[in-house]
């Protein structure tokens, strides 16, 4: 087994790690292997990156033959011991079943259960039609961010290099391989800017300025919308919009702006238990059996779902689930659902936090399932 070690230079982050857990408390993995499985491939190498005395390292623990698999994974998990945070890129999927069927293989008494694993690929993946990205292979999200890289290798090219390696070792073939490696830690680094997006779709932004503003459509119709200013969870690295149901988002670095339709018209609120009312035809409305006793039988009629209602005319904001109640509508069959923005809400910032945390997660969820 041969073990190196080297820094590595990673320019400014982007993201606040801190958020997930002290720098030295954080360690990040990558594994090389000879295939997928763990039961008919080798595991050659395990590599990993971590913050000391003000510097990023690398360490690696590389198999010279074969057989140094259990020793390999041995290293590495005593070198876990003093951490508490594992970030990776599709580790769930790959990287740590593959470890862990290792060490059933090998009678290695390991688990990450000391560990709480935070995995990139899954955490950015949910949002790639969002970020207009083709797929969420790490170079692709290096390539989105702009980030080059040294080593010119893709995984599945180093395996027959190991295996020349293990009959003729050479430096050249060492270094290829521990580069690819290092290559790949270093790329999680500087992708973490990503999970700038997770939050943005996790975590409540923080409204500066909430204000009705009018204005015309193409047709001259005039329309009401109300215009949020927003201070986003976390610094987005490129700049990222969309649009859907009316609603329009644009967010840039650390501020965000929202437009969403406002309503001024009649909307009806409808009572669930319509066994309870009566229907009255001339006031178009219902009301309370209990409540009911002065109206004239002839000018009453028992209520059905669909006419179980009282109107108001009333200002009103969408919502696509039942954020807010109580909730109103424009007819029973509408699928679309309102709530109306009242005084009170007005005055009441960490409604409009968790509003515009709704209606930025609506977006998104458009692209995903336009």
């Amino acid at each position: 087994m041969r073990t190196l070690r080297q820094t590595i230079h990673v320019p400014e982050i982007g993201y606040s790690l801190e958020k997930i857990a002290p720098l030295e408390k954080i360690l990040f993995l990558d594994i090389e292997t000879t295939g997928f499985t763990a039961k008919s491939s080798s595991l050659y190498m395990i590599g990993i990156a971590y913050w000391e005395e003000e510097k990023w390292y690398v360490k690696q623990w590389f198999a010279n033959t074969y057989e140094e698999e259990a020793e390999i994974i041995s290293a590495f998990f005593h070198f876990t011991r003093n951490f508490t945070h594992l970030i990776h890129f599709n580790g769930n999927n790959f990287d740590l079943p593959f470890i862990l069927q290792k060490c059933k293989q090998y009678d290695l008494p390991y688990q990450f259960n000391n560990l709480e694993g935070i995995d990139i690929y899954r955490r950015v993946a949910p949002y790639k039609s969002f970020l207009r990205l083709p797929n969420c292979k790490q170079k692709t999200l290096e390539q989105f961010l702009g980030i080059e890289r040294e080593d010119t290798y893709s995984g599945g090219e180093l395996i027959s290099v190991y295996h020349t390696y293990v009959k003729t070792p050479t430096d050249y073939a060492l270094q290829a391989l521990a580069l690819h490696n290092a290559d790949d830690l270093a790329g999680m680094l500087r992708i973490l800017p990503l999970l700038s997006y997770y939050d943005l779709f996790n975590e409540l932004p923080r409204p500066k300025k909430v204000q009705a503003n009018y204005y015309h459509d193409i047709n001259g119709d005039r329309h009401q919308e109300l215009i949020m200013k927003l201070t986003l969870p976390s610094p987005l690295p490129c700049p990222l919009s969309g649009t859907a149901d009316g609603c329009y988002f644009k967010g840039e670095k650390a501020e965000g702006t929202l437009r969403v339709p406002l309503y001024e018209e009649e909307m009806k609120y409808f009572y669930s238990n319509y066994k309870n009312y009566y229907y009255l035809p001339d006031e178009d409305t219902a009301i309370h059996k209990s409540v009911a006793s002065y109206v004239d039988k002839k000018y009453r009629v028992q209520a059905t779902a669909k006419n179980c209602y009282t109107r108001k005319l009333s200002t009103y904001l969408p919502q696509w689930d039942i954020l807010f109640q109580p909730f109103f509508k424009r007819s029973y069959d509408d699928r679309n659902v309102f709530f109306e923005l009242t005084e009170e809400m007005k005055k009441e910032r960490p409604l409009f936090a968790q509003y515009a945390g709704h209606i930025i997660h609506m977006i998104a969820s458009s692209y995903t399932n336009p």
